[in-house]
This record gives structure tokens, sequence and C-alpha cells, in this order.
């Protein structure tokens, strides 16, 4: 069975951050994802995840000024030293929480910017990021947005992500490979997951329209799920969506994903 991850950043929000830990364990899950664990001490999120028995499988770079939306700052040129610092920021916390991955977003494209001048300063990020990742054991990821949610956004497709990571040329940079936004960009989920199974280092999940819980729209989640088992996918299965209504009232999707792998879960 699918090994799925809480995101915490977009489960269990009716209570503050700190407090979501122990929600996440209570129902049943032993690993957590973020997208930012910044606003709070990584001591205190430690501890936090000793006190539940979790593990947190990954996190993003720090990505800009979110709230003023921004979502990530690796393709622009006249921000690397920002980026660079909040490179070694994030390494900081992932050894004191013992995260094994990185994600990387590229970010929206800045206007009056070249093509050639957007990717060759990701490139030139990544190469920087991978580098210092793997000094300590990590890998890099990057992922694809798609831009209907996000317009703008430079990293948008399965094809484009690859070519990058051909490019950076780093044996610990991957892709994370997210179906909602997949789903609305390009499709053919399946058929790429199998493709390209050996570069896919992490798979996060919403259902489509709306980001909600798997099962409440059009993606047919029992068999992607099994699909992923068929195909012999190793990595964590990240649950980055909206809840429709509370985190807890939705969790029945996984309850069925249970049921269909006939045993308990560990996830």
């Amino acid at each position: 069975m699918p090994r799925f991850a809480a995101n915490l950043s977009m489960l269990f929000t009716e209570v503050p951050l700190l407090e979501r830990f122990e929600r996440a364990a209570r129902a049943g899950f032993t690993t957590v994802e973020l997208q930012f664990p910044y606003e709070a001490p990584a001591e205190e999120l430690r501890k936090r995840l000793q006190a539940n028995r979790l593990k947190m499988v990954l996190h993003n770079l720090p990505a800009g000024d979110w709230a003023a939306g921004e979502r990530g700052i690796a393709c622009h040129p006249d921000r690397v030293d920002e980026f660079r610092a909040g490179v070694a920021r994030a390494i900081h916390y992932a050894q004191a929480l013992e995260v094994p991955q990185l994600n990387c977003l590229a970010g929206k494209a800045p206007a009056g910017v070249s093509e050639a001048v957007l990717r060759q300063t990701f490139v030139e990020n990544l190469r920087f990021a991978a580098a210092a990742l793997k000094e300590v054991g990590l890998k890099l990821l990057i992922e694809p947005i798609n831009t209907y949610d996000i317009p703008g956004f430079w990293l948008h497709s399965t094809a484009q992500a690859l070519a990058v990571l051909d490019e950076v040329g780093a044996d610990n940079a991957y892709l994370q490979y997210d179906i909602y936004h997949a789903q609305r960009y390009e499709g053919e989920l399946a058929a790429t997951m199998a493709k390209h199974l050996g570069r896919i280092a992490h798979i996060q999940v919403a259902d489509n329209p709306g980001r909600n819980e798997p099962g409440t729209g059009e993606i047919n989640f029992a068999f992607l799920f099994a699909h992923l088992q068929r195909i012999g996918y190793k990595g964590w299965v990240g649950c980055e969506y909206k809840p429709a209504t509370t985190t807890e009232a939705g969790l029945g999707w996984l309850e069925t994903a249970r049921r269909q792998f006939k045993g308990p879960q560990a996830h």
C-alpha cells in the first residue's frame, strides 16, 4: 500500500501548526510533510515529531514572500543570493528534523526576463542546491505547478522538469510529481508515473476539480494507488489537499484505501 504522509500545511488547519502533529498521529499517520517549517523553531518542531512518533519526509526550500503571492524565487536572476541563503536555512531545518528530501519551487517568471535567462538561473541555482544537499546526504526535488492555479509559474510540465534535471546533471535531483497539478495541466497520470518511475522521488495527491481530498472529483485514486503498487513505487505519497469540510470528516478516502489493500497501513 502507498505510504501516505499528512501535509500539515493543508491538513488539520482547524488548529495551530504545533497542534497538528498530534491530530495527524491520532488519525493514524506516522509520516508528515510541511510546505514551510520556518514559522516555528526547528527544535520545537522536532519535539512535536518525537512526542507523536512521527517522521517528517519533506519540506520546501524558502520561497520568497508567500503571503504576498510569491511562489518561489529559484528562477529569479536578481535573487540568487537570497536563494542560496535559503538553501542553507532549509538544510539546517532538514538536519534538525531528519528530513531526507527538500523541494525547490521555481517561482513565477518575473516580467521582462527572457526565457533563456530564467532557465539558466534556475539550472544554476539547482546545481548549487543539489551540491549543498549532497554534502549532507539529502535529495533535491523540483515540482511542476499548473498555470491555471498559479498563472506565470515557470516550471509547469513533467517534460520541462525532466529536461531541466537532465541539464542540471545531479544524481541527487529528482522530480516531485503532484497528481493534482499534473491532472490539470497534462493528464496521462498512470503512464507518466510508470515511464518516469526512477526519476520520481515523491508524489502528492489531491482531487480535481477543487483540490479537495481523493474521491471528491474526477481522478480514479483506487486505480492509481493500485497502479503505484504494481509499478513498484517506493516513495511517500503526500496528502496535500484542501479538505472540503474538516480534515477528520474527509478522511474516509484513507479508510477506503486501507480496505482496498486489505491490511493495516504503515504510513
